[in-house]
């Protein structure tokens, strides 16, 4: 998709008159960025609080309007329990397509404790103020920025915020349908999560994320008294064979930047679990060889090679009964993987050397092993992309959770600077 872009060298490190202009209206508005943080982070926002997803909504949404965006909101449907998500766009012939996603949710919800915005010297906290309103306002002041000089005349650029982002509807063919769409129409996809800071303080971004997905092990056994464990006639019962089956992952199956995880196991003699309240009970008694063991566990992979390698050693594994024992596994997707690709590759190199140009520095790729899943992996099969480029902050999905003020500033330069050359 970048053929036909060039990047400046290295070594102009310098701006167009134009592009200087963009950052002086970025600049100019910087306290005004903060009072719209602010406002947002003022309003909870928790996934299943719809009426405040739906306000944040309202509120990005007059924004857009006023840079000239055509805007909706689309519901979900009432069975799937989520608010819905606001799209806004524009259509031009003028330089590349781009998607820009956010999200408008938080994982605090109304019942959590009180974190209004509160200033604390060059930081400040709040709920969702780092994941992500500091991300969404990075978007909208980029948009403000190149509004303003007149830069956003013959552009197609596409805005999303989620409703759902961090509880994702189900099913996610749904939830996540727009977007798919939108990215099969765009050239470029940017994703607006924290930015990551490496072991010397420098940004990184994202090129690759690991997917979310998950196992259902079940293990069944003889029931029977517990003197006779182990023997031919009673055989090793499902605890131990469950055990064995985990073991061998543990010993068999790890590879860099895979990871799976037994989250929660229930065995005894009688097992239930509830999947929409993630809990469950077990019946079972010391003299009782157990006949029934549940695991549920989380898969995480790097690209889909990875993960038929794992399905297929999990397998094997789980196939290898113990006497009087049986094991079956299952998988279920969540969240596709981001993987590292030549095209996002050119994505980060266009933004290191407009950060560059900025005197921002220049930014690398964080290690896609590091990265959880995000709504940038629904688009990223379809487009080439690049997440992680959002405000900096620390304590995401924690009541510390806070954000460097200047950050903003400096993430929304990166990224005018960066929209202006695509969309040439």
């Amino acid at each position: 998709a970048f053929a036909a872009l060039s990047t400046a060298p290295a070594s102009a490190q310098q701006l167009s008159p134009a592009e200087q202009n963009i950052v002086a209206k970025v600049k100019a508005n910087s306290a005004a960025a903060l009072g719209l943080l602010e406002r947002s982070v003022n309003i909870n926002s928790g996934t299943m609080n719809h009426a405040g997803v739906r306000e944040v909504g309202a509120m990005y949404r007059k924004e857009l309007e006023q840079l000239g965006f055509k805007t909706r909101w689309i519901d979900m449907p009432k069975d799937m329990q989520r608010a819905g998500h606001l799209v806004a766009t524009r259509t031009g012939k003028q330089g590349k397509r781009v998607l820009m996603l956010g999200h408008l949710d938080t994982v605090f919800e109304p019942d959590s404790p009180v974190q209004k915005w509160k200033l604390k010297g060059d930081r400040v906290s709040g709920q969702g103020v780092s994941d992500m309103k500091g991300g969404n306002v990075v978007i909208l002041e980029a948009l403000r920025a190149l509004h303003a000089t007149g830069a956003l005349e013959g552009t197609s650029i596409a805005v999303m915020f989620t409703g759902d982002e961090e509880n994702a509807g189900e099913p996610k063919a749904i939830s996540r349908g727009d977007m798919v769409a939108l990215a099969k129409q765009s050239d470029v996809a940017l994703a607006f999560e924290g930015t990551v800071l490496d072991k010397d303080g420098n940004a990184t971004a994202t090129v690759g994320r690991r997917s979310s997905s998950g196992f259902d092990l079940q293990v069944k056994g003889k029931q029977g008294h517990s003197s006779g464990i182990f023997s031919e006639r009673a055989g090793y019962g499902a605890v131990y064979e469950a055990a064995r089956i985990l073991d061998g992952f543990r010993q068999q199956v790890i590879e860099p930047d895979l990871t799976f995880n037994p989250g929660l196991i229930l065995g005894g003699t009688q097992v239930s679990y509830d999947e929409f309240g993630s809990r469950g009970t077990a019946i079972g008694k010391t003299n009782v060889i157990a006949n029934t063991v549940t695991v549920k566990g989380d898969l995480r992979y790097l690209d889909n090679a990875q993960r038929d390698r794992a399905h297929a050693r999990m397998r094997a594994i789980a196939a290898q009964s113990l006497p009087g024992t049986s094991a079956s596994i299952s998988f279920h997707e969540s969240y596709p993987p981001m993987a590292v690709t030549p095209g996002n590759l050119k994505v980060l190199e266009l933004f290191s050397q407009a950060s560059s140009d900025a005197g921002l520095g220049v930014i690398a790729a964080v290690p896609a092993g590091l990265r959880g899943a995000g709504d940038i992996q629904f688009a990223a099969p379809y487009v080439d992309s690049l997440d992680g480029i959002g405000a900096t902050g620390a304590g995401s999905h924690s009541p510390s959770e806070d954000l460097e003020l200047a950050s903003i500033e400096r993430a929304t330069i990166r990224t005018a600077v960066l929209l202006y050359r695509l969309t040439r």
